[in-house]
């Protein structure tokens, strides 16, 4: 592609160089400026869709690119060698004891054990994540603790603000320590640094050892991860325990989860499907579908694909928009041929060939499709740079944006082939016309 877009660069360059230096190709040219400064208004007139097409093909590109960017992005920190195996509550009530009221389902830590001995397996970590409200004196915020090992950190490629992350020795003394989600330390402690002072999580408080950096959302989870709250899985099970208790129109309920996920991470991608498959044949053995394996790199693979033909939809879409453009331009050169008989006539008659009179309104067509896709894409990379600026100011949203080199040099490619393939006929019905008839024209 980047080929592509050098080639096309140096072909328009090449272009207007050699028209430039020939002498009639020259004095073409300089007409044909003339002539379309005379009728400034009209020729701005009919490039104004040459403009929006390429405006649209600069930011519809560069808004489409950022969306599968980030979408990308987001299966790639799931990691390409990573398995992520879930626990799901089934639809029935094939897990609740009547008389107990508790749903038993999920991974078990059988599972963590008979998975662990995959030998392309390198490494293991479990996660036990349930919602709880952190509390920091009368203020509480609805949160989710996640509950895991040391290693999460760097297999969901998580990067600290401040402080530390879990170490093993918080593990193994069962230590009460936190690592706070941005967001939940910006709620918490809105004026001043929470490194450690205390939580409230249930009935005990846990000492805050570290605040994560701000994390996109991941998936098509409903949870903001930066609410998150992070502390030892050995600690949540002896404070915590297994069974979440909750309450809902004067009922009460509980479910039983041993291991909310288990992130693995496999030696080889070449391996990765191979243990998807050993591991699926594994939780087999469940009575019920409590389970999920996700392997990212077939979510990858797939958003790939799914990016090269979204591409192609939006190039064929910006695309129609420079044809109409083309169409524009055509009919008002069409127009103008009309209007300009008698100047026709009287340059024939001076000995301008049918070429030379091609050739000047061929150039005034390219001309204006030349200027039109340079405004339109400065039209478009203001709108790049200006709507996400906007969304975020004033509706704090975000709306990624990526502007390729190549998308740019394709919209002034092809503007200009507009300007030279809808000039054609206007300019071939000029050279034709008859010189006597064109001067009795009034």
């Amino acid at each position: 592609m980047l080929i592509f877009s050098i080639t096309a660069i140096l072909m328009l360059v090449g272009l207007f160089a050699s028209i430039l230096l020939w002498d009639k190709g020259r004095r073409s040219f300089i007409l044909a400026v003339r002539s379309l400064w005379l009728h400034r208004l009209r020729a701005f007139l009919s490039v104004l869709g040459i403009i929006i097409g390429t405006g649209a093909v600069i930011s519809l590109m560069a808004f489409g690119e950022g969306s599968m960017q980030d979408a990308l992005e987001d299966i790639r920190r799931q990691g390409a060698n990573n398995i992520m195996i879930r626990s799901v509550k089934p639809t029935d009530d094939a897990g609740t004891s009547k008389r107990s009221y508790i749903a038993i389902y999920g991974l078990t830590y059988l599972d963590f054990d008979k998975i662990a001995t995959i030998p392309t397996v390198t490494r293991m970590v479990p996660m036990r994540i349930f919602p709880q409200e952190a509390r920091r004196g009368y203020k509480g915020v609805n949160s989710r603790i996640v509950s895991t090992i040391p290693d999460y950190l760097d297999i969901h490629n998580i990067e600290m603000k401040s402080g530390r992350f879990l170490v093993a020795d918080d593990e193994v003394l069962l230590r009460n320590v936190a690592v706070l989600g941005s967001e939940l330390a910006n709620r918490l402690f809105p004026f001043e640094d929470p490194l450690d002072k205390e939580v409230q999580l249930g009935t005990f408080f846990y000492k805050i050892i570290g605040v994560m950096k701000e994390r996109s959302q991941g998936g098509v989870s409903t949870e903001d991860v930066n609410l998150d709250v992070v502390i030892p899985i050995a600690t949540a099970r002896v404070r915590f325990g297994e069974r979440i208790f909750m309450r809902s129109a004067g009922s009460r309920s509980a479910e039983k989860v041993e291991i909310s996920q288990i992130t693995i991470t496999v030696s080889d991608i070449e391996k990765v499907r191979p243990t998807g498959e050993i591991v699926r044949s594994i939780l087999e053995n469940h009575s019920k579908a409590d389970w999920t394996v996700n392997v990212p790199l077939d979510r990858l693979e797939e958003a790939e694909r799914a990016k090269e033909r979204y591409k192609m939809l939006l190039v064929l879409i910006a695309s129609i928009s420079l044809l109409v453009g083309g169409i524009g331009i055509m009919n008002i050169m069409l127009a103008t041929v009309t209007e300009r008989t008698r100047e026709i006539g009287i340059r024939r008659a001076l000995g301008a060939k049918r070429r030379d009179i091609t050739l000047q309104f061929l150039i005034e067509a390219v001309v204006q499709t030349s200027v039109g896709g340079i405004l339109g894409i400065g039209l478009g990379l203001a709108m790049v740079y200006a709507l996400p600026f906007i969304a975020e100011t004033f509706w704090d949203a975000r709306i990624p944006a990526k502007v390729h080199f190549e998308s740019i040099t394709w919209s002034l490619t092809t503007a200009v082939a507009v300007g030279l393939i809808f000039g054609i006929y206007p300019s071939r019905r000029a050279a034709l016309m008859d010189p006597i008839e064109a001067l009795r024209h009034v």
